[in-house]
C-alpha cells in the first residue's frame, strides 16, 4: 500500500469513526516508514477538518466532533511517541487559546505536542477563552509568542478584540501573534493585525522556530 494510500485511509477512519481502525493504520503508517507528522497533518488533520467543516455548516452534531477527535486521539497515542524530541535549548515560550465561544481544540492539542516536541515552552490557556484572560496571561508569563485559533466562523472574528485588548494594554508590540483554525486565511490573519497564518500544525510550528532561532 502506498503512503498517500495509508494517509487517505486515516482520514477516512476520522471522518467514519472508527478509532480501532485508525490506531492500525496509524501502526502500518510508522511500519511503513512514513512521517508521523505528515500522518497527523495529511491525514488526521484533514479529517477533522471536513468534520469539522459540516459541524459549522450544521450539517453534522457535536456528537459526530467528539468521535472524529476521539478517532484522532486514539491514532494521535500511536503516531505521536515516534517524533523525535528536539535537543533544542530554545525554551521560548508560546501561550495557546481558543477564543471565546470555541470550544474546538483538537487543532490546538496537536499544535501544543508539536511545540513542546521542537524545545519550546507552553502556556495552554485551553479553549472559550476571553481577550481578558488571553491580556492577563501574556502579562504574567512574558511569552514571546500567541497562537489563536477558532473553528467556526462565528467565533474567529472575537480574535480581533485579543489584538485589541492586547495593545490597549501595552502589550501588542512585544508579542509575536499567529492564527489557524479551519475558516481562516491569510486574507483574514492580515485584515486582524495577525503577524503570521498558517495552513497547519506542522508549519505553524516550523515557522515559530525559524523565527525563534
Amino acid at each position: 500500500m502506498t503512503k498517500e494510500e495509508l494517509i487517505g485511509n486515516l482520514t477516512n477512519a476520522v471522518v467514519t469513526y472508527k478509532r480501532d481502525e485508525a490506531a492500525k493504520i496509524a501502526q502500518q503508517i510508522l511500519d511503513e516508514g512514513v512521517d508521523p507528522l505528515e500522518a497527523i497533518n495529511e491525514g488526521l488533520l484533514k479529517g477533522v477538518t471536513l468534520v469539522g467543516d459540516l459541524y459549522s455548516k450544521h450539517q453534522a452534531y457535536l456528537p459526530q466532533l467528539l468521535a472524529a477527535g476521539a478517532t484522532m486521539y486514539s491514532a494521535l497515542d500511536v503516531l505521536l511517541p515516534a517524533i523525535p524530541q528536539s535537543a533544542s535549548n530554545n525554551k521560548k515560550t508560546v501561550t495557546l487559546a481558543v477564543v471565546e465561544g470555541d470550544v474546538h481544540d483538537i487543532g490546538k492539542n496537536i499544535y501544543k505536542t508539536l511545540l513542546i516536541a521542537a524545545g519550546f515552552n507552553v502556556v495552554d490557556l485551553g479553549k472559550d477563552v476571553s481577550a481578558e484572560t488571553i491580556s492577563e496571561a501574556i502579562e504574567s508569563n512574558h511569552s514571546e509568542y500567541l497562537s489563536l485559533s477558532a473553528l467556526m466562523t462565528s467565533t474567529m472574528f472575537l480574535m480581533k478584540d485579543s489584538f485589541d485588548l492586547l495593545t490597549e494594554n501595552g502589550y501588542r508590540e512585544n508579542i509575536t501573534i499567529t492564527v489557524g483554525g479551519s475558516p481562516t486565511s491569510p486574507e483574514f490573519a492580515k485584515s486582524i493585525g495577525a503577524d503570521h497564518w498558517d495552513k497547519n500544525a506542522q508549519n505553524a510550528v516550523q515557522w515559530i522556530k525559524s523565527g525563534a532561532e
